[in-house]
């Protein structure tokens, strides 16, 4: 899969297990570390969990395993790194605290609507 079509596939992912806020930035630009940063915010930390364990579920199934996995220990925020893309995904109250849209403000950015509708 290209990296369009695994960002496609962590966006449909998260989506379809509610995920709220869901947004992509093209950091391409910006940053070494990744191309994409896929960000999305869980309404408990139960939900937090199950989210990125669909994504790397998914991304498994397509034959993608991250290079790295990192929770803080209140699982406030988990992140996945596939390596172009990194996947963020925090508990609301963390989101808004660690305000990684705001770091990287300058991304062109995409909402869950837009990557799914390409």
């Amino acid at each position: 899969m290209t990296t369009t079509e695994l960002v496609k596939l962590a966006v449909k992912t998260l989506d379809e297990k509610k995920a709220k806020d869901i947004e992509v930035l093209n950091v391409t630009e910006q940053s070494t570390l990744a191309d994409y940063f896929i960000i999305a915010s869980g309404s408990s930390f139960t939900q937090v969990k199950a989210l990125t364990d669909a994504v790397d579920a998914a991304f498994s199934k397509a034959g993608h395993e991250p290079k790295h996995i990192e929770r803080d220990t209140s699982s406030n925020w988990i992140l996945l790194d596939y390596g172009d893309i990194i996947i963020h995904v925090f508990y609301s109250t963390a989101r808004e605290f660690y305000n990684l849209i705001g770091i990287w403000g300058d991304a062109p950015r995409y909402s869950a609507e837009q990557i799914l509708n390409q």
